[in-house]
């Protein structure tokens, strides 16, 4: 009997489906696991074998935690709203959600094939309206809520406003905007409708406010700073700048410290919490304000450092920062203007990261030291973000080497205020061994004394105070795209109103064009149907509106972010129709106990869902502040790229003409890139003697796609000049043996470096079970690795070895037959250790640990069904079409995932008798299997007696008879 690995994989395949194998049920008497995936975005090029890692490890551990009882919930989705598709729909003019729902069925039978136990009952699409709805009535909450300091948590915005009513806002301590009036609750009465709603959004958790965005003009749209690659979109490596713009933002910077005291609790990866840590950038100091000479404003700086104020020497502001333009004098406005145009072509992650490049500008005006009185220049410098803090920094160059960069590269001044250090070379910023000096009242203090006392006379004086800061900011949540959720948001007088829950959702209206208006509106703005009628309660069409009963609806759409936020609450109750989650569910489910996923999630995603997880959690919808216990980030799988080095040139037949200029590219073979001036001239000279190179262009390096490569990194040249037609006249250099070879290199596999590896092939060839246990054994499941598809036939040999346990070629060979002890001891040793790899993930070990299994008992000739059905449940969760097949031989008739998990059974693996080495004088003559119970001196009269030891000293008595018990004999003399 055959192993059959295609119809084996689609047989089970279908039964599942059929059967809904891994439905979970949201009311069981079983403990409940929740095992989720970071759900994918379906790409128009479908998966590749990186893909499947992390779903594979979540696979196991569901399957694992099946058989050990448990409720297990395993679903699987799509975050379906992304930019690829909008640009698809730009360039062909395809709708979307057509290109999604194509994409999405390619996925679907990729993931199907490779035999995930996915609870398909449960999947979400961020795009469905029946899944958005839910995304805008969160909204709708977050936009009726504000942060209580005093309670410390978001509450509904009704209370607020009893409060407004009854004594004014003087006594609120709330998270809100920093430049908030003071009114009583008279004023509050007399306030225009509009002017409430107005002071109500100063203090919204999500609100209207005009804010530096990354704007990319070719994508017509804002994205976030983790959108952008070194200054460019990370989708098309389009140019992107700064620029002030209306946009919709969450006040996520309220929940700071809580996102910080809650990594505390849960169990994810230390470098994911480091970077969230970072990524919200707590520090510790004082706030202090500098007048501004000339002007009635002032400068509000935050420092870590309050105790080096008197080494303040300039200062410098973001140079989008609002005073710039009303405190630049004219002669320097030129400058200014020119200095701040450039910025604007640099996003903040580029200027954070840019730690070389030296600029700035002089405003010609000048601030006042709060102690000494002295005027402070004041420069602007793209160093210094205007989101950041206040957006302006006291410069200090003798203990920031940014700063004495900055004034060493502008002949600055630069006083010391440090006693005993030298600063000719470098800044000084040891804050343990600071002593502070030519510093006034500071004169002589250590660090922690000085900064203490410095914030104190900063408060006497009322132009400073002590202060927390943090670098989180509130998150811009406006995209000017088609392709996102739409706002359930109108307008009236100017003012957002939001829609009432039940008229939900407010679903996507078909445009002609995907691209922004002529006037620069977002995508929206072509829609002839997107105006709210608030008598009718629906979109009505644009030519209705009339400033009575029908109003212009929100242009924008959500960010990328938002679907994403809260999909792991709704995978607990994804077809209610009625509200988000029944309570029933949630407090059935929970949390995650257990999420997969990649790290490049840290600052994304996996911030913002805690955030929205935390707002939930204070408005009594879920009862964890946390959605997940326990995080796992893959690494990734990896391919091997092949390049070749390519250069044009310019030929001519005479160095003095430009006539009969021939342009041609050169393909380089990897072992003439060396010298590739000197072997390209030698190549001139022996084929075409006649021509000149009149002009060489900068060297390229091309990737080629890794299918007319060979293992020897010989490349099919036919078929890469066939593959790309500017390669078919191409000069080519080849090596000295006539061959032409590519440099390879390891690294992220991409359509763009023609490296993937399509799963579909290696599913045909070789079976989904052996691309699921060769994935796990490639290494670590944390740990990047090499794809290599030769090194797939190994696990596709256990296989075929692990069936012929089973069957021969005349059939079944298992029977009823007792295990024996070597049986026994084989497979409770795999039951233990495969125990201990699942809890510790440690995947890769466990398929070592088949192996040997398999071949021990094939050694052994195990026909035991006993053992060989517990074979089978053990390799279950790693290659689970094998094993319901071997199972339904075994004449079980439901799933093999109904299975309890073998239980191990530490006494098969004690050791009743040992096989001594029996030496003589050191030399080992022979082995001897003794009882483990035999104290010496049984032993010594057993071994003494043996005919063997009796023949090795022939009638001599030895002098003595050395004896370790369960480890070695030793006959001397």
């Amino acid at each position: 009997m055959q192993y059959n690995f295609n119809e084996i994989e689609a047989k089970w395949q279908k039964y599942w489906a059929e059967n809904q194998t891994f439905k979970a049920e949201n009311n069981s008497d079983k403990e409940k696991f929740y095992v989720l995936d970071m759900f994918p975005y379906p790409s128009g090029a479908g998966l590749h074998v990186g893909h499947p890692l992390g779903y594979i490890a979540s696979d196991i551990y569901a399957r694992y935690k099946r058989h050990k009882g448990f409720n297990v919930m395993h679903p699987q989705g799509y975050d379906s709203f992304g930019l690829p598709a909008e640009q698809y729909a730009i360039q062909t003019g395809q709708h979307p959600a057509i290109t999604t729902a194509e994409n999405i069925t390619t996925y679907r039978r990729q993931l199907d094939q490779i035999g995930f136990s996915f609870d398909w009952s449960r999947e979400v699409r961020t795009s469905d309206p029946k899944y958005y709805k839910w995304t805008q009535w969160i909204f709708i909450q977050i936009f009726n809520s504000w942060y209580n300091k005093d309670t410390d948590k978001a509450e509904d915005i009704s209370s607020l406003v009893a409060v407004f009513e009854k004594e004014g806002n003087a006594s609120i301590n709330a998270v809100c905007d920093d430049e908030v009036e003071a009114f009583s609750a008279a004023d509050w009465k007399s306030f225009s409708d509009k002017r409430k709603q107005e002071v109500l959004l100063q203090y919204r958790l999500t609100y209207l406010a005009e804010t530096e965005v990354n704007w990319c003009p070719a994508l017509g749209t804002v994205l976030a700073n983790d959108e952008i690659v070194n200054g460019v979109s990370e989708r098309g490596g389009h140019p992107v700048v700064r620029k002030k713009m209306t946009q919709w933002s969450m006040r996520i910077s309220a929940y700071a410290q809580r996102l910080l005291d809650g990594l505390e609790k849960i169990d994810w990866p230390q470098p994911l919490k480091d970077s969230q840590t970072n990524w919200i950038g707590r520090s510790q100091g004082a706030s202090a304000i500098f007048k501004v000479n000339d002007h009635n404003a002032v400068i509000e700086v935050f420092t870590t450092r309050p105790d080096t104020i008197f080494g303040v020497s300039f200062m410098t502001l973001a140079p989008e920062h609002e005073l710039v333009s009303q405190i630049t004098t004219p002669e320097q406005k030129a400058e200014v203007e020119a200095y701040i145009e450039a910025t604007a072509k640099r996003s903040e992650r580029d200027r954070m990261a840019d730690v070389k490049t030296i600029s700035g500008a002089f405003t010609g005006a000048y601030a006042e030291h709060p102690f000494s009185k002295e005027p402070i220049p004041i420069w602007i410098g793209d160093y210094v973000l205007a989101g950041y803090g206040t957006g302006a920094v006291m410069s200090v160059p003798c203990g920031d080497q940014r700063d004495y960069d900055f004034a060493k590269h502008f002949n600055i001044p630069i006083p010391n205020i440090f006693e005993g250090v030298d600063i000719s070379e470098e800044a000084f910023a040891d804050k343990s061994k600071t002593v502070i000096a030519n510093s006034d009242f500071l004169n002589g203090l250590p660090y922690k004394k000085a900064m203490k006392l410095a914030i104190y006379e900063l408060e006497k004086l009322e132009q400073g105070e002590g202060k927390i800061n943090y670098r989180l900011r509130d998150a811009v949540f406006s995209r000017q795209r088609y392709w996102g959720e739409p706002f359930p948001v109108y307008y009236v007088d100017g003012m957002p109103q939001m829609i009432a829950a039940e008229h939900l959702p407010i679903a996507l209206p078909e445009v002609e064009k995907y691209l922004p208006t002529e006037t620069g509106e977002p995508p929206l703005g072509n829609a002839e149907v997107w105006a709210w009628c608030t008598k009718e309660n629906k979109v009505v069409h644009n030519s209705e509106i009339n400033n009575a009963t029908v109003w212009p609806l929100e242009l924008n759409t959500m960010p990328g972010w938002a679907g994403s936020s809260q999909y792991f609450n709704r995978y607990m109750d994804p077809t209610n129709a009625n509200e988000i989650f029944s309570k029933e569910a949630m407090n059935y489910w929970q949390d995650v106990d257990l999420y997969i996923g990649g790290s490049e999630h840290a600052t994304g995603h996996l911030l913002y869902s805690r955030f929205w997880q935390k707002f939930m959690f204070d408005r009594g919808f879920v009862p964890k502040d946390e959605f997940a216990k326990k995080l796992i980030n893959q690494g990734m799988i990896t391919g091997t790229s092949a390049y070749i080095l390519v250069i044009s040139i310019f030929l001519s037949d005479n160095t003095n003409t430009k006539e009969g200029i021939e342009r041609k590219l050169v393909l380089f073979s990897d072992g003439k890139v060396d010298k590739f001036d000197e072997n390209l001239k030698k190549w001139i000279k022996e084929n075409e003697p006649s021509k000149f190179i009149l002009k060489q262009n900068m060297e390229v390096w091309n990737a080629i796609d890794v299918d007319f490569v060979d293992s020897g990194d010989n490349i099919d040249l036919d078929g890469i000049q066939n593959w790309r037609d500017s390669y078919k006249d191409a000069i080519v250099i080849r090596e000295d043996d006539g061959s032409f070879k590519a440099r390879r290199q390891v690294e992220k596999m991409s359509k763009s470096k023609y490296n993937v590896v399509n799963p579909d092939e290696i599913c045909a060839e070789y079976g989904a079970d052996s691309l699921r246990l060769y994935e796990m054994f490639l290494g670590p499941l944390e740990q990047s690795k090499p794809w290599n598809t030769a090194g797939i036939t190994g696990t596709h040999s256990f296989l075929k070895k692990l069936w012929r346990l089973y069957f021969d070629d005349n059939g079944a060979k298992f029977t009823d037959s007792a295990p024996t002890k070597d049986n026994l001891k084989t497979l409770h040793k795999t039951i233990k250790k495969v125990e201990e790899d699942i809890a510790n993930f440690s995947f890769n070990t466990s398929v070592s640990t088949f192996m040997i299994c398999a071949n021990e008992l094939s050694t052994q000739k195990c026909t035991s069904k006993e053992v060989l059905e517990a074979l089978a449940i053990l390799v279950s969760p790693y290659a689970p079409h094998i094993a319901e097949e071997l199972w339904s031989q075994l004449g079980n008739k439901e799933s093999i995932s109904t299975a309890p998990f073998p239980t191990f059974d530490a006494s098969h693996l004690v050791e009743s008798s040992k096989e001594y080495p029996i030496s003589f004088n050191g030399k080992m003559r022979f082995k001897l299997e003794l009882p483990l119970d035999m104290n010496k001196d049984q032993i010594e009269e057993v071994v003494m007696a043996h005919e063997k030891t009796q023949q090795q000293l022939q009638g001599r008595t030895p002098k003595k008879v050395i004896i370790v018990p369960g480890k070695i004999v030793n006959i001397v003399g």
